[in-house]
């Protein structure tokens, strides 16, 4: 009975406080690892759920690493299989907050620039990063925040074998297109 209430009380205090938060269950989150002139090795999520919680700027991102489609199926196999290993680490989290989030004007119809510190958690790591220049803006009753970023694939315990080491970046660039409704 007293986990009952306890859940109870839980989902209670859930409804009444997400009043101030916005969410998407199909982000939109790219990576690409190309080498000039090499085969492009590059993949998108379109179903990556984030949250943003509009009383503390808190911004939350999970992915499931086998939801990244690439243009060649052989491609998608060796990153799931050799690379991320999908099985083993099945999704890819990101926690952090925007940086001086009380001074912005969501409702402003304009584009704001914005910083994002958080934590990156990937194939078992984790890594703080900073998000330089992302944008947000609100429109209507969705807001749009994107950007971009690098990462190390090194930094993630991601060994890039001698034999494609030409053809594949430890540079990662991260692109992300969230759409938030309201809750």
């Amino acid at each position: 009975m007293k986990k009952i209430w306890i859940l109870v009380a839980f989902l209670m205090s859930y409804v009444m406080y997400g009043q101030d938060k916005f969410l998407t269950k199909s982000g939109s989150l790219v990576f690409e690892a190309s080498v000039p002139s090499f085969e492009e090795v590059k993949a998108k999520n379109e179903s990556t759920t984030a949250i943003l919680n509009l009383e503390n700027g808190e911004i939350a991102a999970l992915a499931l690493v086998k939801g990244f489609r690439f243009k060649n199926a052989l491609m998608e196999e060796h990153f799931n299989e050799n690379y991320a290993e999908s099985e083993l680490f099945p999704k890819a989290t990101f926690n952090g907050v925007i940086n001086n989030f009380s001074e912005i004007d969501i409702d402003d119809a304009k584009k704001s620039k914005i910083h994002i510190d958080g934590v990156l958690q990937f194939h078992g790591q984790e890594k703080k990063i900073l998000i330089k220049d992302s944008d947000i803006s609100k429109s209507g009753d969705v807001i749009v925040i994107q950007g971009e970023f690098y990462v190390q694939a090194s930094d993630f315990k991601i060994e890039i074998p001698k034999i494609v080491s030409n053809k594949l970046s430890n540079d990662v660039l991260v692109s992300f297109a969230f759409s938030l409704n309201k809750k």
